[in-house]
């Protein structure tokens, strides 16, 4: 007789650790926090020579078990250039310059399995908002500029779900906060916009969980009220529901342990808020790290 073995024992394959990256902490930081497979948070690590120091940067996964940090502002306002992320969770130094700069969360999520996507953003400052995107291929190249499907904003909110496509949501255009969604297809078409439900707000914080990988989503927080947003497998976006923990916006959030996920920094805050995979949200959790905002997290290995 063979042994009856359970099919959600397994451990999920991928996103079993995440990094946060970058951020203000009274000055531009390139420090980075790495999160083990059970969600532990690290120490600083300083930031790696040639990384530019900067805030409000775009992360998301690539090559299945690779991250990728891209655009941003510092210094230099505006920037464009990435820093890929090794499978061990090293920081590489700035790439090459591609694609339009801009900051203000130009959100980035995977697509297709084992590919990503930067959009939006605020590309000449003040009210100027951007709408077009930049793929990155699985071997961690960034792709010019694509030209800009739906409503121009910035702050917007991202994640992957249903395992291989992506979804916007939020943000800020025109003077005032924004509820549509955009979705990602497996191949990184963005569509146009999507009927908004939930409430309008930016600067919102977003992740995938979920077993399989990356099936569902869930958004919280943000510039208006403590709420948060579950998005199915099918990519419909959820009303609100009352959110957990201490509300905040400029957060950054990752997977981890292969079907879970977590969030935090934010305000003057270094606390996290670990998702199930089930999009239960647990109460605040401090960690060891530095307390920053506008951070960049994504998932590697």
């Amino acid at each position: 007789m063979f042994p009856i073995v359970s099919g959600n024992t397994a451990t999920p394959a991928g996103n079993k650790e995440g990094i946060f990256g970058f951020g203000h902490d009274g000055g531009w930081a390139s420090t980075t926090n790495l999160v083990s497979n059970t969600g532990v948070v690290g120490s600083d690590v300083a930031g790696v020579a040639g990384a530019t120091p900067r805030n409000q940067p775009g992360a998301c996964e690539y090559g299945g078990d690779k991250g990728i940090f891209a655009y941003g502002t510092g210094t230099t306002p505006k920037v464009n250039m990435s820093n890929l992320v090794s499978n061990t969770g090293v920081v590489a130094s700035d790439g090459p310059n591609v694609g339009t700069g801009r900051w203000c969360s130009s959100g980035g999520c995977a697509y297709g399995g084992d590919k990503g996507i930067f959009a939006y953003g605020n590309w000449t400052g003040g009210t100027t908002y951007w709408n077009g995107s930049n793929k990155v291929s699985n071997g961690g190249v960034v792709a010019s500029d694509t030209a800009g499907v739906g409503t121009a904003r910035y702050a917007t909110s991202s994640c992957e779900y249903g395992e291989d496509k992506g979804i916007f949501v939020f943000g800020e255009g025109g003077g005032y906060a924004r509820n549509m969604s955009n979705l990602v297809s497996n191949t990184g078409v963005v569509s146009a916009d999507q009927s908004g439900v939930g409430t309008a707000r930016y600067y919102a914080t977003a992740c995938s969980y979920g077993a399989p990988p990356k099936d569902k989503g869930i958004f919280s927080y943000g510039s208006y009220g403590s709420v948060t947003n579950l998005v199915a497998n099918t990519g419909i976006v959820q009303s609100d529901t009352t959110a957990v923990g201490t509300a905040r916006s400029s957060m950054a959030a990752t997977q981890y342990g292969g079907d879970k996920a977590l969030w935090g920094f934010g305000g003057s805050t270094s606390d996290i808020n670990k998702i199930s995979n089930a999009g239960v949200v647990a109460a605040d959790t401090s960690t060891v790290a530095t307390s920053r905002s506008s951070t960049g997290a994504c998932s590697f290995n």
